[in-house]
């Protein structure tokens, strides 16, 4: 970081690197869009997962697509590595930088540019939040699908980077099923289109390609999403049972019947009375696990799906069925499974994990996952999406106990690869990021790996674009 260097600016004086990027990036952003000051930058250190934190060079905040392409176009020219982040609630470290990169941070893109409702689409600036645009559609009868639990800090560009889902995902599908088309930024600085408003576009599936690609085939500076006509109604049900394996067998159950819900969520006996405890939502204290399953439609057609469902979970041995008879009803359920990850957080410092497993396996993950816990010495409060067998155990520690934090880890990892050996993958919606790139190997032959990142390559060669992520460090093309 100490070496002489000139970049743009023609009449630079002598330097330390780090020094002439700043000067040089005011040229291309304004002056107070560019945090370097060492105290300001602290904000920028770490993202949803908080056991890593790196200081970036500097951070970056564009307010066009011109800006983003020019900022990409110097750092490419000098061969700075950049790290794309939106709002930071990744829980994977999607958006951890590294000491010599640039934060390219797109919170100030957060303007919706159009609604067309005749097209059922909405084309938006990249740091809009989720639910900005569901609050932006409903007057006209509309709502987007995809609901991540932090919807109201998440940003569209990193639900793309991350593929996020949400509890709805189970009827509506995640990001991907949703995105039509975006605006992107490559390592180069070139600005593409893929997609549009169409439902469907020719060549190859390149949309495809970009989301979940984790910000490292280019940056996107706009979408353009579906959104879709509110149904006539909605009711959440919840249903108890005496243990988190009957649970789980009744939710492979129902999508066994052939009923598709619009949302199925579980959790066991902590999480239900961490949530309570914040929410105040009614949920029963005196079992040990807890289904949320909603339907939607005519009021007809959410009774026969809901006494359907309840005659499934009662050859499950369900204790509690407590339907919501109001608006403020099914809101409190919602807000206390909305709240999980929040309220944890305030009893004790912990670990999402996100793999994914077959709906068959539910059950047997579930009881192995509370042995590997335990087995560390540690506790687990698990919540996650049912229907898709999204899993998301919040692995409990304290984080300024470093014996604690390792077994977290060592834990996480143990559920990780348990999710694989079942049949699952690594990650449901939140990435791999740092925190499962060192476990790709167990998932990935070496041949998958090369492949894909051959794939990546092909649009960032120098591998400047969140290098640090997703791809294990060793066997990395030089």
């Amino acid at each position: 970081m100490g070496e002489t260097i000139r970049f743009l600016t023609p009449k630079a004086p002598v330097l330390s690197r780090r020094d002439v990027i700043i000067a040089d990036l005011r040229e291309l952003v304004p002056a107070e869009c560019l945090v370097h000051d060492e105290r300001a930058l602290v904000p920028f250190e770490t993202d949803g997962f908080i056991a890593y934190r790196r200081r970036p060079l500097c951070v970056a905040l564009p307010g066009t697509t011109a800006e983003v392409a020019a900022l990409l176009k110097y750092c490419h020219r000098y061969q700075i590595p950049v790290v794309p982040r939106g709002a930071g609630t990744s829980l994977s470290g999607g958006a951890i930088p590294e000491e010599d990169a640039v934060v390219i941070c797109l919170s100030r893109m957060n303007r919706i540019l159009e609604v067309d409702a005749a097209n059922r689409t909405a084309t938006v600036q990249a740091g809009v939040t989720n639910l900005s645009i569901s609050d932006r559609v409903g007057p006209e009868g509309f709502f987007y699908a995809p609901d991540p639990s932090s919807q109201l800090a998440c940003t569209i560009g990193g639900n793309i980077g991350m593929n996020s889902g949400g509890a709805h995902c189970l009827k509506y599908g995640v990001t991907t099923n949703n995105l039509l088309g975006v605006k992107m930024v490559l390592a180069d600085g070139e600005v593409i289109e893929l997609g549009g408003k169409a439902l469907d576009s020719g060549g190859y599936d390149l949309l495809g390609l970009v989301c979940g690609s984790e910000g490292q085939l280019g940056i996107v500076t706009e979408a353009t999403v579906r959104i879709l006509a509110r149904p006539e109604g909605a009711r959440p049900v919840l249903f108890g049972f005496e243990t988190p394996e009957d649970a789980g067998a009744c939710v492979s159950a129902i999508i066994a019947s052939g009923i598709i819900p619009v949302a199925i969520e579980f959790m066991d006996r902590e999480a239900i009375a961490i949530c309570e405890a914040f929410a105040h939502a009614g949920y029963p204290l005196d079992v040990g696990a807890l289904l949320i399953v909603e339907v939607e439609g005519s009021e007809a057609e959410m009774e026969a799906m809901l006494q359907s469902i309840i005659a499934i979970a009662r050859g499950f041995g369900v204790k509690t069925v407590k339907e919501s008879q109001s608006a403020m009803e099914a809101a409190a359920i919602w807000k206390g499974r909305k709240s999980a990850f929040g309220a944890t957080g305030r009893i004790a410092d912990y670990i999402c994990m996100d793999g994914t497993v077959p709906l068959g396996q539910l059950s047997h993950v579930l009881k192995r996952t509370g042995e590997i816990v335990s087995g560390h010495g540690l506790r687990v409060a698990n919540v996650f999406h049912a229907g898709d067998g999204n899993m998301h155990p919040l692995i409990l520690y304290d984080i300024n106990d470093p014996e604690e934090a390792k077994k977290a880890e060592a834990a996480g990892n143990d559920i990780l690869k348990l999710c694989v050996e079942a049949g699952g993958c690594l990650t449901g919606e939140h990435g791999v990021g740092i925190e499962k790139r060192d476990l790709m190997r167990f998932q990935f032959a070496e041949a998958d790996l090369q492949q894909q990142m051959a794939v990546r390559a092909a649009f960032d060669p120098g591998w400047l674009l969140n290098r640090s992520k997703v791809f294990p460090l060793e066997g990395r093309p030089e």
